[in-house]
């Protein structure tokens, strides 16, 4: 309901790294801080290129969730740097990247770079959302970050919407 959306990409460039070997996972089946942990060794191991892209709540509210996340997606591989032989896509469609795609369902439980991705994105938003904790405290963002909780929906009702909630998005929909 509040935030932007998070894609993260993963490189590898020796593609005999295993997900044993760095102990990633779909990242809603990890900790906070298991996350954390894989983050950081995804992020500066020099066998990996990794990138994110962030899509503001206010264009989700332009262009819609699944075209907004499309495009966070874009900008992950596009962050990386380096054109990809081909790409992996976590989901049942493809982006605009002139790029070999092929769509995977439920891929970060199945692919080691779609796992990887996902807590490279997952990382990525839950810092921003602690950050936006810090500006907007009332909406109890570091305990939900801005998914609709029991907590985060009764902020809502007591507070109304700040500048992070996503107009469009019900309940937030019924305070603008």
């Amino acid at each position: 309901m509040a935030g932007p959306v998070v894609a993260g990409a993963v490189l590898l460039l020796n593609q005999k790294l295993k997900i044993k070997d760095l102990g990633v996972d779909d990242s809603k089946k990890l900790s906070a801080e298991k996350r954390e942990e894989i983050y950081n060794i995804i992020t500066k191991h020099k066998d990996i290129k990794w990138g994110a892209g962030i899509v503001s709540e206010k264009v989700i509210d332009k262009i819609n969730i699944l075209q907004a996340s499309k495009l966070a997606m874009q900008k992950a591989v596009e962050s990386l740097g380096v054109e990809p032989d081909s790409l992996l896509i976590d989901g049942n469609f493809k982006i605009y990247c002139a790029t070999n795609q092929k769509s995977v369902v439920k891929g970060d439980a199945k692919v080691f770079s779609i796992a990887a991705a996902s807590i490279i994105a997952k990382v990525t938003r839950d810092r921003l959302m602690q950050k936006y904790h810090k500006k907007y405290p009332q909406f109890g963002f570091d305990k939900h970050k801005g998914y609709p909780t029991a907590l985060h929906v009764s902020n809502l009702q007591k507070f109304g919407p700040c500048k992070i909630h996503r107009k469009t998005f019900y309940p937030v929909s019924n305070f603008v």
